[in-house]
């Protein structure tokens, strides 16, 4: 099994996600299960999101699950609580996370995901924020990164 999760800026400039696509077939290849974790945050993680979907979709024989890990609770899981149930397998909100004060959740859900993710595939292009100090963060754990 792999386990993959994103790091990337709100904004996505001109970039499909056939590359996202792409590299999650790469990962995909030798393995018949895939988990993804996306933080829902932004532009970046709707394209992921959607990237795993249309891998889903083409691997109906393999076990991709799609997980939504939230810092915390959040009021329009409950307004939309349709579109989450049917847009992602599964959504978590880390109990290691509660108590944490909600300035500094967002980095440790990104830090959560990135220590349970074998890779990260990351669209980083500037040296500041929350994307960035993901993607470092993944450097300094070794873990697998695809830059984009």
């Amino acid at each position: 099994m792999v386990v993959c999760t994103f790091a990337g800026h709100r904004e996505v400039f001109g970039l499909g996600q056939s590359r996202v696509v792409e590299i999650l077939e790469r990962l995909l290849e030798a393995e018949q299960e895939m988990t993804c974790y996306v933080g829902g945050k932004g532009e970046f993680d709707a394209l992921c999101a959607s990237a795993v979907r249309t891998l889903k979709h083409r691997h109906p024989d393999k076990a991709i699950s799609l997980v939504l890990v939230l810092p915390y609770m959040e009021h329009r899981l409950n307004t939309d609580k349709e579109y989450f149930e049917s847009s992602f397998d599964e959504i978590l909100i880390p109990i290691e996370l509660a108590g944490i004060h909600y300035k500094k959740a967002i980095t440790a859900c990104n830090r959560w995901m990135v220590d349970r993710a074998d890779c990260l595939i990351a669209m980083v292009w500037r040296d500041h924020g929350g994307a960035y100090q993901t993607l470092k963060y993944a450097e300094r754990l070794c873990k697998q990164i695809f830059r984009l």
